[in-house]
């Protein structure tokens, strides 16, 4: 099968879109209701909110809530058209990409809003071991691991082995490392509460293991110390300065200076029942693909440098959004500085690729990109969060129960759909004066056996 949207006889503009997370998302609202034809290609059916992804990973939130189907968002918007399908492979001289059913689409302009995924650091073979969460799925798969590890735990005759499916370590201590590291405590210490009666679930260790020497690096070193303190007291074991050097079926080993002040460092084997990845990112491989198509350069994660406009150099053609783009943001008088991989810039980026689409086919000049910094949170647990955001009085800072209300209203706010903040809303609620996580329901999973 082969389509052609650029060889249309209407005479407009035919943009298509790879990808449609925040950047490509925004890059379509952008084109909607104005003079050309829009394609947006996605391996999924949905757009997914990332940030609460953790949130379906422990049960919180159920994956309708912080998804929305694609073809809904854009019903009302005839100018653009959604397809279902992976891209394999990209002719920049015939503006063509290839589906992996073998459709052809072809483009007047493209974004390429592919997002990124897990980065192992060249330790791939740990993927299986360690999942990631990136997609709807990923957090299916964690779920199921946590409540399969409880349960595993509930038969459990040998002290040793339990103690270890009773141990879930998170590697890497980014937003979602602490976020998911906090929400775990609190299912072991209140949320299965009771509902055993061979093991005590509060009884559980919840390792959060960072390599660097703190937590939230990214944010100042001030909320980072406090979002430590929250953790602690959430009773998270937090491990510093400890890289993982190996992960197995039944645990991982981890490096790490000797407690006594030694030179050197020391590893030890930790037995735990779950380990969860949220130590890095990198760029799609659809990246490296594009680089390969049209003698781009990539960084060392994979991602495409772009042109202070987001393009890529001699194709003014072709964008590159959001985590698949290695991005300077180019506020006048200052010197350029690299575009966070936030969804507040994929967003950003997205609006600014589909404004310059706009501008070249009225033939203006481009405008360079600059990224607007509104600051950055993440919760730590129930009334725990840091926020660092910017006001015209300069950078605001505070954590605690005030912190995490602002977190709480910030991500409905933004969450697609009337429906979905309400109902994330009403979950909320619930989850705070109940302690309960409703959406612990894991389909096709087989009853643990002992070995």
């Amino acid at each position: 099968m082969s389509t052609s949207p650029a060889s249309q006889a209407n005479g407009r503009p035919q943009v298509l879109i790879i990808g449609c997370g925040f950047g490509g998302l925004e890059a379509a609202r952008e084109l909607q209701k104005t003079g050309v034809d829009v394609t947006i290609v996605d391996k999924t059916n949905h757009h997914l909110f990332q940030p609460l992804l953790y949130q379906v990973a422990t049960a919180g939130l159920a994956a309708p809530s912080i998804a929305a189907p694609i073809r809904l968002l854009f019903r009302r918007q005839p100018n653009i058209t959604t397809l279902l399908g992976e891209v394999v492979g990209i002719d920049p001289a015939a503006r063509k990409v290839e589906l992996a059913d073998g459709t052809q689409l072809a483009w007047d302009h493209l974004i390429v809003a592919a997002g990124a995924t897990d980065n192992y650091f060249g330790n791939d073979a740990w993927e299986p071991m360690a999942p990631g969460l990136k997609t709807l799925a990923d957090a299916f798969e964690v779920r199921r691991r946590v409540l399969v590890s409880f349960e595993a735990a509930e038969i459990e005759t040998d002290p040793a082995r339990r103690r270890a499916l009773l141990t879930f370590a998170v590697i890497g201590a980014g937003p979602t490392g602490v976020e998911m590291a906090g929400t775990l405590s609190e299912i072991a210490h209140h949320t299965l509460e009771g509902e055993f009666r061979n093991i005590d679930p509060g009884s559980a260790e919840v390792l959060l293991i960072e390599g660097g020497p703190r937590v939230l690096q990214a944010m100042p070193e001030s909320l980072s110390q406090k979002a430590l303190e929250q953790l602690q007291k959430l009773g998270v074991q937090v491990r510093l300065n400890a890289r993982v050097t190996a992960i197995d079926e039944t645990g991982l080993v981890v490096s790490s200076p000797f407690s006594d002040g030694g030179a050197g460092l020391g590893s030890h084997r930790i037995d735990c029942g779950c380990v969860i990845w949220a130590a890095g990112v990198a760029a799609s491989p659809l990246g490296r693909l594009l680089a390969a198509a049209t003698g781009a350069e990539t960084d060392r994660a994979g991602r495409v440098k772009v042109q202070p406009d987001l393009s890529l150099p001699g194709r003014p053609d072709i964008s590159v959004v959001g985590d698949l783009a290695a991005a300077m943001s180019h506020a006048p008088g200052k010197e350029p500085k690299p575009v966070p991989g936030v969804s507040p810039g994929a967003k950003q980026m997205g609006r600014a690729a589909a404004a310059n689409v706009l501008r070249r086919i009225a033939g203006q000049p481009t405008e360079p990109f600059r990224y607007r910094d509104y600051g950055s949170l993440a919760t730590i647990g129930r009334n725990s969060a840091v926020v660092d955001i910017g006001s015209p009085f300069g950078p605001l800072r505070f954590s605690g129960k005030l912190a995490w209300l602002f977190w709480l209203f910030a991500h409905i706010y933004f969450l697609i759909g009337f429906r979905n903040r309400f109902v994330v809303l009403m979950d909320w609620a619930s989850a705070y004066w109940s302690f309960q996580r409703h959406a612990r329901v894991v389909a096709d999973v087989q009853a643990p056996r002992k070995d």
